[in-house]
């Protein structure tokens, strides 16, 4: 069966667990930073391009950092985010806040920043202007509806619970201009993980005559419209990544004769890819802890669905590697599983591997996104340490794994001793 390289050797892993063992979280700096300088090359077109980092599908502010230099800003979606943005130096129109069922406090701090704030229903217009006042640039989140088919991740535009409906759109941006609101985005966001180039230049197209048609007949000027994110990554071996440069210039197309064309003045293109700029570069790091021989054979990983949970969520493919045994005929059909007291905590049903035995490593690929992030500790179960192989070579740690001290680290014991049930 096809198969996916890996950018580190099994001697590596081997010197690398030495001081931390499995299971954990091991990124590509290099591979990181040469996809994120193509996402940019393949928009350069556009001199006020920027693409805003989706913070939730890898909030570790090291990663955060290496994308900082490569001139991104950050996507996001809640105070802890705003907070890892603001930590590293990310601040200002450098961070577009996109939330739903946001709470004051957050759109104040979102204010007190100076970000990008990109409100999700009409209602929060209102809302916004009573708990922290509208600021000067304010953009609007659009769900085209029936116009734009979903996908199973983010679901179907007309279910999905986010974003102004057309009309909305038309009523949100009149109050902001009879409030004093001088500047103006635009943005949607209408699927995850999608392979289709067509895709995101369709909903660039959208946009853009959207754009033109709110100028018209509100009498604004857009600064920007971001196209969201959605670009997936081939999570199976047999898959093609999304072709990026015929998306940039298919998305060029459509501003040249949509937009520019119809007279609206340039704007600037903006994106919040996440998945794509860290997923393939992202691996959990596993050995095999037991193999049991039942109704199935299963291989028991000392990992489990609190490292990764996106298979048992979603039914989700990730390529599994085991890299002492390359080579090998993949003889052997396994469930791949954790210990947690879930049936679903699997990372792979019936998967033709090599001959597994206690103590074999394992490599879960394009983990690099939507993976520790997803993490929980139901069942006592604590979260591995990510680590990041810098481009010299060299690896660090860039957060610990959790112990059970942390578990217990919001529980009052002192209380609990007087506490009479």
């Amino acid at each position: 069966m096809p198969q996916k390289t890996l950018p580190f050797t099994l001697a590596q892993i081997e010197q690398i667990e030495k001081s931390c063992p499995t299971p954990f979280h091991l990124y590509d700096e290099k591979g990181i930073r040469a996809n994120a300088r193509r996402l940019k090359a393949a928009f350069a077109w556009n001199p006020g391009f920027k693409e805003y980092f989706a913070v939730k599908a890898c909030p570790n502010p090291f990663l955060m950092k290496i994308l900082k230099e490569e001139g991104f800003g950050m996507d996001c979606s809640s105070l802890p985010e705003l907070l890892l943005s603001q930590e590293i130096g990310v601040t200002g129109e450098g961070i577009m806040f996109t939330s739903n069922d946001t709470p004051a406090n957050e759109f104040v701090k979102a204010q007190a920043l100076g970000a990008v704030i990109n409100l999700d229903d009409l209602s929060h217009l209102p809302f916004l202007e009573a708990c922290a006042g509208l600021p000067e640039l304010v953009c609007f989140r659009y769900n085209p509806g029936p116009l734009k088919g979903g996908n199973a991740i983010i679901g179907n535009p007309e279910q999905a619970k986010y974003g102004f409906t057309r009309e909305q759109l038309f009523e949100g941006y009149r109050v902001l201009k009879q409030k004093g609101v001088k500047r103006f985005g635009l943005h949607t966001m209408v699927a995850s993980n999608e392979l289709n180039p067509q895709y995101f230049i369709d909903t660039a197209e959208i946009l853009f005559d959207l754009a033109v048609e709110l100028s018209r007949e509100v009498g604004i000027t857009f600064e920007f419209v971001n196209i969201g994110g959605g670009i997936g990554i081939p999570y199976r071996p047999e898959q093609a990544a999304v072709d990026l440069e015929c998306v940039g210039a298919g998305v060029r197309a459509a501003y040249e004769s949509r937009l520019l064309a119809k007279g609206h003045p340039a704007l600037k293109l903006y994106m919040e890819c996440g998945r794509m700029v860290t997923g393939p570069f992202g691996f959990l790091v596993a050995r095999v802890r037991h193999i049991k021989k039942t109704y199935k054979t299963y291989a028991g990983l000392d990992a489990c669905m609190a490292n990764l949970m996106r298979p048992a969520l979603y039914g989700a493919y990730h390529h599994i590697s085991v890299p002492a045994k390359a080579g090998q005929p993949c003889s052997t059909v396994y469930d791949v599983t954790g210990s947690l007291c879930e049936n679903n905590d699997k990372f792979a049903i019936d998967r033709p591997l090599p001959e597994l035995a206690p103590g074999d490593l394992v490599v879960i690929h394009d983990a690099g996104a939507h993976g520790h992030a997803m993490g929980f500790q139901y069942n006592g179960k604590l979260r591995s340490a990510e680590l990041l192989l810098r481009e010299d070579g060299s690896v660090v740690q860039i957060r610990r794994a959790e112990t059970p001290a942390d578990y217990f680290a919001t529980l009052d014991f002192g209380a609990l001793a007087s506490f009479r049930a």
